[in-house]
């Protein structure tokens, strides 16, 4: 309706459903997702934008995404610091100091043991 009223008043209307909604400018998704290292989640919740947006977005403008072990808080420990930890604090106590679920406790030892492996 409103783009017909549009036309008759002279005014040029694409044909199509109207753009709502934002659109995130790729310099923005790069100082906050590349320089800043924002999650798509903290982007998303900055932005008024669902996680699933930010991810379109990132994926449009060809930008790579972190992998979830990139991101990892854990990636930094070395698998006998971790091994000590554990046997100090329990896998509870030392996953509540460290900030992450025990089970990504569980998951990142793993992993160390099969690079350690691999590597020998």
């Amino acid at each position: 309706m409103a783009r017909i009223r549009d036309k008759e008043i002279g005014m040029n209307a694409k044909p199509g459903r109207p753009k709502i909604g934002k659109n995130p400018r790729k310099i923005e998704l790069q100082r906050l997702y590349a320089r800043e290292g924002k999650s798509i989640r903290e982007i998303a919740a900055h932005l008024g934008l669902h996680p699933d947006t930010i991810h379109y977005w990132l994926k449009k403008y060809d930008m790579k995404t972190r992998s979830m072990a990139k991101r990892s808080k854990l990636r930094k420990y070395k698998r006998s610091a971790l091994e000590e930890g554990i046997s100090e604090y329990g896998i509870r106590g030392y996953a509540k100091q460290l900030r992450v679920h025990e089970s990504t406790l569980r998951h990142h030892l793993k992993v160390k043991k099969k690079q350690d492996k691999q590597s020998a």
